[in-house]
């Protein structure tokens, strides 16, 4: 029941900020970045769990551990660059947030190009001559 917790404690925070936000929008603002993030660090052992997962199918099937790795780098920088594209959003800074998602998405390219290189590689020798 640990989505209950998060979202009890992500609804006090809403209605806090949105009362304290009259008086002092600052700290409206950083209990809304505080929250965020404590809901962030509250997942990541479940995120760690799942890692280890995916680190054991792999192995169980066989799969080279540096293309897991890869790909799970590629899912952290997703979710990193949306949880500060969200909290600068939230900061009224969208032109700040676009960014942010532009930096993920380049840096999700540049991961993926040896995975890409390899699916393709494959594919033409799978191809007859």
């Amino acid at each position: 029941m640990e989505i209950l917790q998060i979202v009890g404690l992500g609804l006090i925070a809403t209605f806090l900020a949105l009362v304290v936000k009259e008086q002092k929008p600052t700290f409206a603002f950083m209990l809304v970045v505080f929250v965020g993030c404590a809901i962030f660090l509250f997942l990541v052992d479940q995120v760690f769990e799942v890692i280890r997962m995916l680190e054991r199918i792999a192995l169980n099937a066989n799969v080279n551990l540096i293309y897991v790795e890869t790909i799970l780098k590629i899912i952290g920088i997703a979710y990193i660059a949306e949880f500060g594209a969200q909290i600068t959003k939230d900061a009224g800074q969208g032109a700040i947030a676009s960014k942010i998602e532009l930096a993920g998405k380049i840096l999700i390219l540049a991961m993926a190009i040896p995975i890409l290189t390899v699916i393709i590689e494959t594919i033409i020798n799978l191809i007859p001559s």
